[in-house]
């Protein structure tokens, strides 16, 4: 079904790419830091779905195409930067549904499980390097003399889970810096921390 010499170069190659700071690992590590690691599995989710779809695409050459269309690409993408950087600008002033509240249970998120989802989907798929990176990984890992459709569904699969848990570590080390500095009155400063995190994600997003 699948080379197994090939699969063995796969997993340490992807880990260590997907362990990489980027775009998503750092919105991880925002929202661990204000909503907590269970709210931030929805994000996750989002991502993750938003992994698979451009995997999948990528391989069957649909992100030459959209690459190729750099207008609609640009709009699309641009859109996505924008929403995050204004989501950083109202975290960075204690306001919106991500931030921490500043007075009430820290833990507390107003922000619905479709606004997080959305979020991970938007800056998974939005991220033009994601697609030309993938473009670049996947196809040397493909035996052409193996079906193809067997062989992708592994790599996916297995991207997916290695995605997964970077994810988790970089949400564990936001909620992990979000305990150190609630141990006095820091949550404007918390709030602050993940918003700069967010704006900078959606100018990576934007300009990227």
């Amino acid at each position: 079904m699948i080379n197994t010499a090939l699969l063995a170069a796969f997993i340490p190659t992807f880990a260590l790419v997907s362990l990489t700071p980027g775009m998503c690992m750092t919105l991880s590590m925002s929202l661990g830091i204000t909503v907590g690691i269970k709210r931030t599995f929805w994000m996750m989710a989002g991502e993750l779905v938003g992994v698979g779809l451009v995997s999948v695409l990528a391989v069957l050459g649909v992100a030459a195409i959209m690459l190729s269309a750099p207008i609609v690409f640009t709009l699309f993408k641009w859109a996505g930067g924008l929403y995050l950087l204004w989501l950083g600008v109202q975290m960075w002033q204690s306001r919106g549904k991500l931030a921490i509240p500043e007075t009430g249970d820290p833990a507390h998120s107003r922000a619905s499980a479709l606004q997080l989802a959305t979020q991970g989907f938007v800056t998974a798929v939005a991220n033009p390097k994601g697609w030309a990176f993938v473009m670049v990984l996947l196809p040397p890992f493909l035996d052409g003399s193996k079906a193809l459709a067997p062989q992708l569904t592994v790599l996916i699969i297995i991207m997916l889970l290695i995605e997964f848990v970077a994810l988790n570590v970089y949400a564990f080390g936001g909620k992990t810096l979000a305990k150190l500095l609630s141990r006095g009155d820091n949550v404007r400063l918390l709030n602050r921390i993940s918003g700069t995190l967010m704006m900078g994600v959606g100018v990576w997003l934007a300009l990227g």
